[in-house]
């Protein structure tokens, strides 16, 4: 097994974005909290406000011998509207802008390639692509949302689940 690799995705309500992610072999754990913010320790009551700079995001760990990073970032574009900025789905505040952050250059060189087959997609094109600055793990409650609440709130669709589970390999 490869040294488990870590990176973070904002793709809107971390709750439909953390479960997407949990479908994927080689993930190995997840955890939502929030991202490049300017404030330390944030609560979700304040990351609400618009006032921190945070995203909501999930923290994955992956084993990259079993799920390359190119997958994690197919996945992860099947279930954002890249195009919108500060919204996915019903959800609107810049706690939900999307974007990809990365914490070394290997990582960072994956991901550069991938956003710039994907740009081309789009008309429009607001997914960030930076170093992960601070994050901060969210409250318990949020943890595992939709695990714990199977028919909780989520943008994310069940067809777009079907289709991050289909890129699982076939056995």
């Amino acid at each position: 097994m490869e040294e488990i690799k870590t990176i973070y995705f904002a793709g809107g309500c971390f709750w439909g974005t953390e479960r997407a992610f949990q479908l994927l072999e080689g993930v190995v754990d997840t955890q939502v909290g929030y991202i490049n913010g300017q404030t330390e320790n944030p609560t979700y009551r304040q990351v609400c406000t618009d006032t921190t700079g945070f995203k909501e995001a999930v923290k994955i760990s992956y084993d990259p011998a079993v799920l390359p990073l190119e997958r994690l970032l197919q996945a992860f574009f099947l279930c954002i509207e890249p195009e919108k900025k500060n919204q996915q789905g019903n959800d609107r505040g810049s706690q939900y802008q999307t974007g990809v952050y990365y914490i070394d250059e290997a990582s960072q060189a994956i991901c550069q390639d991938y956003f710039d087959k994907e740009r081309t997609k789009h008309a429009a094109f607001y997914t960030e692509l930076a170093p992960m600055v601070n994050y901060y793990p969210a409250e318990d409650y949020h943890q595992d949302y939709l695990i714990t609440h199977p028919n909780g709130y989520c943008h994310i669709s069940s067809q777009e689940f079907d289709q991050v589970k289909a890129l699982n390999p076939k056995k």
